[in-house]
């Protein structure tokens, strides 16, 4: 039996304009860089001041995803959120983000929620994960609305193969990463969990180009036949966010055309500790951008060869 509803609050006092706030919270597509908990959000629906979102995030130490109504009020600058779609243990979510200007030119950021477990054993874990979570999501939206806008820290980028091949069996190679200590000569280890279709938990070791080797840990998203969607939450030392995109959509003419997307953000305390005295950011900007293209690359050229070895064959 459902409990009783419950209500939390939390805030947060932040050195940008309530504006620059609002947009942040606005533009839920990038949460995934903005909230540490969030690894994927896909808008399903969108109107002129109403979504629906598809939100992909861990709660505690397991993985939900929920489909969320939005109305979105920049006059006020409100936006209200109700979960449509729930994931056990959550019976019922919902609350409210509002933005508040002050008169020095800062904001107050309020974050409220109104919730219900699905039983009443579940409440103190779900307790905790809304806490745990509004306690994150605010500490990271202070500190990105606080940095200046043109830091140099973030870099995106995208590598691109064409293939003579089927789309599912790119998809395919990419997907099973539980084989890819036997197709990738840089993955010296792989730990894969799978609770549910579409759903994974990839611990990796991988070797760099200079022979030193690191572990990660990522959750990916599965969204067949066309994308892989990842965040990486064990990173290497020097990057503070590493979020990735896999895509595979048919090409013009036939094959396909397969892409590795990347967005990584360099840790400034980290550059001279990783990369030795009088590193910069630029230079560690194009170390990461090297050693994550590196293996991209790697990895969707071994690809092409399996897709095409799979199209001869098929061939009469």
């Amino acid at each position: 039996m459902p409990s009783e509803l419950h209500e939390s609050g939390h805030e947060i006092k932040i050195s940008a304009p309530a504006e620059t706030v609002y947009g942040l919270l606005a533009r839920a597509e990038d949460w995934p860089r903005l909230f540490p908990p969030n690894i994927h959000v896909e808008q399903v629906e969108c109107g002129e001041h109403e979504e629906r979102i598809r939100i992909w995030a861990t709660a505690g130490d397991t993985v939900k995803n929920w489909t969320s109504h939005r109305r979105l009020d920049p006059e006020h600058l409100r936006i209200r959120f109700r979960q449509e779609i729930t994931a056990p243990p959550v019976a019922a979510m919902g609350g409210e983000w509002h933005v508040e200007a002050l008169p020095s030119g800062e904001s107050v950021v309020r974050l409220a929620h109104d919730y219900r477990a699905a039983d009443s054993a579940s409440l103190a874990w779900l307790h905790d994960v809304v806490d745990r979570n509004s306690r994150s999501e605010l500490d990271s939206l202070k500190s990105l609305a606080e940095s200046p806008a043109d830091d140099g820290l973030t870099c995106s980028f995208e590598d691109t193969v064409r293939i003579r091949g089927e789309v599912g069996d790119v998809y395919d190679f990419i997907d099973r990463a539980d084989l890819w200590t036997e197709r990738l000569p840089h993955v010296l280890a792989v730990r894969l969990q799978e609770p549910a279709p579409g759903l994974q938990t990839l611990e990796m070791d991988t070797l760099a180009k200079d022979g030193s080797s690191h572990t990660t840990k990522s959750y990916r998203v599965g969204l067949p036949p066309h994308r892989i969607v990842y965040k990486q939450v064990t990173l290497p030392a020097l990057l503070t966010l590493h979020t990735g995109r896999w895509t595979i959509v048919p090409a013009d003419g036939g094959g396909v055309t397969a892409s590795s997307q990347h967005t990584f953000t360099i840790d400034p305390d980290a550059v001279e500790k990783v990369l030795g005295a009088g590193a910069t950011v630029p230079d560690a900007v194009a170390y990461a951008r090297t050693a994550l293209s590196t293996n991209s690359l790697a990895t969707l050229s071994l690809a092409r060869e399996h897709a095409e070895r799979r199209a001869e064959g098929a061939r009469p």
